[in-house]
């Protein structure tokens, strides 16, 4: 990493995060319509095995709340073409949502017609409802199950597509617990022209097992050494949650790098992007508590 001055605080790189609300979990969900702060992007998860439609009560009470449900789509999850239209008809039109996430979902075989994120936004079910907006999953490490050549014909593919028929496309990444790989694929990615707003993926505070657990089950395998390798940064890393890969981001950015976009932060990302494996209250302790001490230092 560089060591040039960060050209942004930690705090200020959290203007405009989104997270991540199991809807499934209904305690979270009212912690996050007492807690979040109106405007902000709440992604619902589609697991495996669950019923898509029990998103649709939760995202339309955080729609009301003045939030911004974003539930996602899990390709293989789909079972039938008319089961993602009635899924998509019930989130636009029962819970106001107008845009989307679309993955291909963590499963071996597709439980229907849809094998890839591309098949789903080509089938229009989503743009025939009016929703324009739609991200797709970044992976700044890689897929352990898709060559990287594979994930870069996917990427530009669906760019190409989003942009053919007038899509407003963003990414948002996989979680990694070093700044390097976040970086160079920024600085990669941008170097080949996709230069839609990305989301960086981070993994709130948590414990040292629960991260490893979770970085070993989405196949991180690199920046999990960062962990596993490096003692120190890993206790760095559970006490302080990803503040230090914040820091290492605008760092090797430099100062003077921030992107024209709306959050000011560099190489075009849109925001911070926090899955809560360690718990919602917990990461958003963590988020208080960085704005806090940003908010005293800006004034001392």
């Amino acid at each position: 990493m560089t060591n040039a001055t960060a050209a942004l605080s930690p705090a200020e790189m959290l203007r405009g995060y989104s997270i991540e609300v199991s809807p499934s979990h209904s305690k979270v969900v009212e912690v996050a319509l007492e807690r979040l702060q109106a405007g902000t992007e709440v992604f619902l998860p589609w697991i495996p095995g669950a019923n898509p439609m029990d998103t649709v009560a939760p995202a339309a009470r955080l729609q009301r709340a003045g939030l911004i449900p974003v539930p996602h789509v899990g390709a293989r999850h789909i079972e039938s073409v008319a089961q993602l239209e009635q899924f998509a008809a019930r989130v636009v039109g029962e819970a106001g949502v107008d845009r989307i996430l679309i993955i291909a979902g963590d499963r071996d075989k597709p439980a229907g017609p849809y094998d890839a994120s591309l098949q789903v936004m080509q089938s229009g079910v989503f743009q025939k409802l009016g929703v324009v907006r739609a991200a797709i999953g970044g992976f700044p490490e890689g897929n352990p199950h898709v060559p990287d050549a594979v994930l870069d014909e996917a990427l530009t593919a669906k760019v190409e597509f989003a942009l053919s028929v007038g899509m407003q496309l963003s990414i948002v990444t996989q979680f990694c617990f070093d700044a390097d790989p976040i970086v160079a694929w920024l600085r990669r990615i941008r170097a080949q022209g996709i230069d839609v707003p990305v989301r960086v993926g981070l993994a709130g505070p948590a414990g040292m097992v629960t991260l490893v657990r979770y970085a070993l089950r989405c196949g991180i395998g690199n920046s999990l050494h960062v962990l596993t390798e490096n003692p120190s940064f890993a206790r760095l890393l559970t006490e302080k949650g990803p503040e230090p890969i914040m820091r290492d981001i605008t760092a090797s950015a430099g100062p003077g790098s921030e992107s024209s976009t709306q959050s000011g932060l560099p190489f075009g990302i849109a925001g911070l992007h926090f899955y809560v494996f360690g718990g919602f209250n917990k990461t958003l302790a963590w988020i208080d508590a960085l704005r806090s001490a940003g908010s005293r230092s800006a004034h001392t």
